[in-house]
This record gives structure tokens, sequence and C-alpha cells, in this order.
């Protein structure tokens, strides 16, 4: 299917052009966003190298927060392109849930810039999977679909089916963090084997971080000795 993929890039890239997702003006290629909507996007500042929440005050090494020191992840380092504002929310979920591609094919580009720039490049990625069912009912996986454009842009391998969510479990947005951990444990499993070091997981939106959390470790036991993580916002 990557001639097909390959066709729907060129298609939009030269016959359609780009045109700003947030306010509706002419965009700047590849992004389907304009210059001035891309300068208001919200980046994170001082943060958790681990976990990318924000950190109360500026220093200039590399930090952990009292969470990540309390209660280590198994992920090894985050990297947010962006704040969950109002325009990455707007964007995510008209993803999520109105299937809106063009908004995947945007987030994958800006997190690519992101990481291109801040990450040390892993040898895999793995995009936060859904349960069959949750597949089934939405069509589509999002973070797939971001990770498509990632993989592409920087010559990536992307892996669809390494990691498995093996129970349907209730959406984490109507969870409090503990429910969060509780509600995760034993949902992923890894289906086959990973000849890999190094794998960065790719995902829309990060909260408390329970889903890569749980996603990392069962890389982890799989034998991945670091396991990044790259999202597109952190809430």
């Amino acid at each position: 299917m990557d001639w097909v993929d390959n066709w729907l890039n060129i298609i939009q890239d030269y016959a359609l052009p780009p045109t700003c997702l947030l306010c509706g003006n002419a965009g700047e290629r590849p992004r389907d966003l304009c210059q001035a909507c891309y300068g208001q996007l919200l980046r994170p500042t001082q943060h958790c190298y681990q976990c990318a929440e924000p950190l109360p005050s500026p220093s200039a090494v590399p930090l952990r927060c009292g969470r990540c020191i309390s209660r280590r992840p198994a992920f090894d380092e985050t990297h947010a392109a962006f704040v969950y504002d109002d325009a990455l929310r707007y964007l995510v979920t008209g993803l999520k849930f109105a299937a809106h591609y063009k908004n995947a094919r945007l987030l994958g580009h800006l997190l690519a810039e992101t990481v291109r720039q801040n990450a040390e490049t892993p040898q895999l990625l793995i995009p936060v999977p859904l349960h069959k069912h949750r597949y089934r009912q939405r069509g589509f996986n999002q973070s797939l679909e971001i990770a498509r454009t990632v993989a592409h842009t920087l010559g990536i391998p992307l892996s669809v089916d390494a990691c498995q969510r093996c129970h349907d479990t209730p959406q984490q947005s109507r969870l409090s963090a503990k429910q969060r951990r509780q509600n995760l444990r034993h949902a992923f499993v890894v289906a086959k084997p990973l000849n890999v070091r190094h794998v960065a997981i790719i995902d829309d939106v990060m909260t408390t971080g329970s889903t890569v959390h749980e996603v990392a470790k069962v890389l982890k036991k799989a034998g991945v000795e670091r396991v990044d993580v790259w999202v597109c916002a952190r809430a």
C-alpha cells in the first residue's frame, strides 16, 4: 500500500495547495498551517526530561520532576512538540472523533520537526495500539496515522503490530490518575520478537503518562533497553 500513500502525498502536495487547518488561510509547504498560526502554538519550556511535566523554575541541566523520582516511569525520555492548548485540542479531537486525516499529517510533520532537533534517533517507532474492538468502532488508530508521517519524514522503521492491546479498557479521559494506572495494568503485550535496543512510542497527547508507561514496561520486558516517548502535545 506504500504506492497508494505516495500518490496521495503527491496529490496533496502539488495538486492541492496547502490550507491552514486552524484559520483557513494559505498554508506553507509541506504543512497545512500558516506562519501566523504556527507562531502561536505553545511549546513546552522548562520541563521534566523524563515525562515532560512542566517544572516551576528554570535549570541549566536536565531535571526530573518529583513524580518521576518517587514513581519512576518505565520510559526514559519524553519529547512533546507542544502544550495541549486550544489549537492542539482542535487538531487532535478533529482527528480522533471526526476522522480528519489531514490533521494527522500536520501533527506528524510538527512532531517530526521537534524530535529531529531534540531527540536521539531510535531504531523503531511503535504507535500506542488500539484494541481491535475500538479499532473497528473508530476505523483507524490516530496514533498510527500520526506515526506514519513521522516515520516517512524521518526515515525510521514503523511497526504496526509489534505491540498490541489485549484488553478493551474504558477510555482514560474519564478516569482519575490512580484509576488510569489500574485500568491499564496488563493491557498490552509484545506480539513478536523485537531485535532492537532503542524504541520510540508515538502518541497524540500525554496526560498522566499511564498509557505509555504500560507500553514501555512490556517493551522493556521484551528486551528493549531504551524507550522514549514522542507526543504531539503534553497536557
